[in-house]
C-alpha cells in the first residue's frame, strides 16, 4: 500500500490523460430523425483524422443506421478530440495528488456503484486493468460493463487533468463539484436509485462471506498491477461497490423514462436555441 503526505509539491507535467495509455473518453448522444444513436468508448488522440470518419462510417453500417449518422458521428468525435488537442502542450499543476472517483452506471441489466479515491500522479495507471478486475471481483458477466466503468473514470480524470491545466467545458454530461480542494464528477447516467439493493444485489462484502474459489477482494489493496487505487478499510461502508441486476421490465420502464428525458431536453434546447436565435438579431 502507498502512503501519500498532504501538501506535497505541486507536481508540473505537460497535459496529458493521468494514465498509462493517452487515451480520450468519446460519448455520443446523437438523434436525427427520431432515430437516437448513444456509445462511449476510448480514442488515441494521435490517430489521424480519417480515422474518424472510417470509424463513424464502419459504426453506421456494422447497426444498420441512416446514412445521415455518418456525419453527426464524425463531427461530435471531432469537437471532443478538438477540446482535447486545445489543452496539450499547457503546464498542469497537480495539487491534489488524491481524488474520489464515483461511479454509478446502467450497462443493460446491470447497475454498478462504487467509489474510490485514485492516485492521479500514477501516470502508470491502467483504469482498463482496474474495471477488468472489478468486475472479475464482482462476479459481473456483462463484457459490457468493464469498459463502460473504465470510460467513467476516464471521463473523471480527464475533467481533473483539465481543471490542473485551465477550464474544461463539460460535454460530457458530467456533474462537476469542486469544494475545498476536493473534485467529485459523478456520471449522470442511472436513475435507478429507487431500485435500491434488494435481494438480486451483490455488495462486495457479500462475495467476500459466500466466496467460491477464486473469486476474493481484498479490501485495501491497490488493483491491477499498475493499481492506483485506494479504498479505506475503515469506510468500507463508503468504499465498497455495488452490483444489482434489474429485470427486463425494469430495464424498460428506465430506458421509456430516459428517452421521455431526452425529448423533453431536446424541446428545451430548440426553445432556448430559437429564443436567442431571435433576439440575437434584434
Amino acid at each position: 500500500m502507498r502512503f501519500f503526505t498532504p501538501g506535497a509539491a505541486k507536481a508540473s507535467i505537460k497535459f496529458r490523460m493521468p494514465t498509462a495509455e493517452n487515451l480520450v473518453p468519446i460519448r455520443l448522444d446523437i438523434d436525427v430523425d427520431g432515430n437516437r444513436f448513444k456509445d462511449a468508448f476510448t480514442w488515441n488522440p494521435s490517430d489521424p483524422d480519417s480515422e474518424v470518419t472510417n470509424f463513424a462510417k464502419r459504426t453506421v453500417k456494422d447497426l444498420k443506421l441512416p446514412s445521415t449518422f455518418v456525419a453527426h458521428i464524425s463531427q461530435s468525435i471531432q469537437n471532443q478530440l478538438s477540446e482535447f488537442h486545445s489543452f496539450e502542450g499547457q503546464e498542469m499543476q497537480i495539487k491534489e495528488k488524491i481524488v474520489p472517483i464515483k461511479i454509478d452506471l446502467r450497462v443493460n441489466n446491470t447497475v454498478i456503484r462504487d467509489q474510490f479515491l485514485w492516485d492521479i500522479s500514477n501516470l502508470e495507471s491502467d483504469p482498463e486493468e482496474f474495471a477488468r478486475t472489478v468486475c472479475k471481483d464482482m462476479d459481473i458477466g456483462d463484457p459490457e460493463v468493464g469498459p463502460a466503468i473504465a470510460v467513467s473514470i476516464r471521463e473523471q480524470l480527464y475533467e481533473v487533468s483539465c481543471l490542473a491545466g485551465s477550464h474544461c467545458s463539460t460535454s460530457n454530461n458530467l456533474i462537476v463539484s469542486i469544494s475545498a480542494a476536493t473534485l467529485i464528477v459523478t456520471q449522470s447516467v442511472s436513475s435507478a436509485r429507487e431500485t435500491r439493493i434488494g435481494k438480486k444485489g451483490r455488495r462486495a462484502s457479500d462475495i467476500l462471506t459466500n466466496s467460491k474459489a477464486g473469486i476474493t477482494m481484498d479490501l485495501g489493496k491497490l488493483f491491477g498491477s499498475k493499481g492506483s487505487v485506494v479504498r479505506k478499510r475503515k469506510e468500507w461502508y463508503l468504499y465498497e461497490p455495488i452490483v444489482d441486476i434489474l429485470s427486463n421490465e425494469e430495464v424498460g420502464a428506465l430506458d421509456a423514462r430516459e428517452e421521455l428525458n431526452a425529448r423533453l431536453k431536446r424541446k428545451l434546447d430548440e426553445k432556448d436555441e430559437s429564443f436567442q436565435t431571435r433576439y440575437s438579431h434584434g
